[in-house]
């Protein structure tokens, strides 16, 4: 498919999704936000894929919303505007509900719903020089749509804080309530995510996706009867597939699974 807002690279298993739109800071617009959607969903039905990388040209990660489409949805009729909306509930959505790991690799500015994208993504890699807002109620509105991903990356208390002041909440501040996972000088930021890559390319695909399952069944649910046998079926089922299998076989003869890629290959 033909991108207007996007570049996608593949780098062996590894798809780099760049979002391109750098001279107002990769802000969203209707075409960037179907455009996402779509790259998500054909990345994750793509067997030869991995691992997707979500990132941005030019200085930002990205502004959030482009506030000239925010003023005309505003304007839109309800129904339209409500549609639009739900639009962009569904990006976020898509790419928080992706079965393979999604990693975002933010340097420069992740604001409003750029740091619902840094959020929704299973893990984040960020440039010391990063910053991180929910600045929407400085625009008379709220962090909705990325809302749910963003509670879940830094929980309901801190929650409570940034999205009240919108403050800008810098790189060491981010890795601190749990939004960053790692962070790297910003010469060094794509070393660190092939790192991260390659240790994500190190699990089997299907373990991995059933342990993303996983954290979404548990997360949050009382230690009852109900969840127990739930997480006995899992592992229980997962102990019977070729995959595992085979990871149990390699580590007793003291040898690569099958599904490890070589880092010589990751950028291949």
């Amino acid at each position: 498919m033909n991108h207007q807002t996007l570049q996608i690279e593949q780098r062996g298993v590894a798809a780099w999704v760049w979002m391109n739109r750098p001279e107002v800071h990769n802000a969203f617009d209707e075409t960037l936000i179907a455009e996402l959607t779509e790259a998500f969903a054909a990345l994750d039905r793509d067997d030869s894929v991995r691992v997707i990388v979500l990132a941005g040209a030019g200085r930002s990660f990205s502004a959030g919303a482009d506030l000239n489409w925010m003023k005309r949805q505003g304007e839109a009729p309800p129904a339209r505007n409500l549609d639009d909306a739900r639009r962009l509930a569904v990006l976020f959505r898509g790419i928080a509900t992706c079965r393979k790991p999604t990693l975002a690799r933010v340097h420069g500015a992740a604001l409003g719903g750029g740091m619902g994208l840094a959020s929704a993504c299973d893990l984040c890699v960020a440039s010391t020089r990063a910053v991180f807002a929910t600045s929407e109620v400085r625009l008379g509105i709220i962090p909705s749509a990325i809302g749910p991903y963003v509670v879940r990356a830094i929980g309901e208390r801190q929650a409570y804080r940034y999205f009240q002041t919108g403050e800008r909440i810098d790189a060491a501040r981010a890795r601190e309530i749990g939004l960053v996972h790692e962070l790297a000088e910003p010469e060094q930021l794509d070393a660190c995510v092939e790192r991260m890559v390659e240790s994500l390319l190190a699990g089997g695909p299907q373990a991995q996706a059933a342990a993303t399952e996983l954290i979404r069944a548990v997360a949050g649910r009382p230690i009852d009867d109900a969840l127990v046998e739930d997480c006995a079926g899992r592992i229980a089922r997962l102990r019977a597939t070729p995959e595992a299998a085979e990871g149990l076989r390699a580590f007793l003869d003291k040898r690569k699974p099958a599904w490890l890629v070589p880092a010589s290959d990751i950028d291949s």
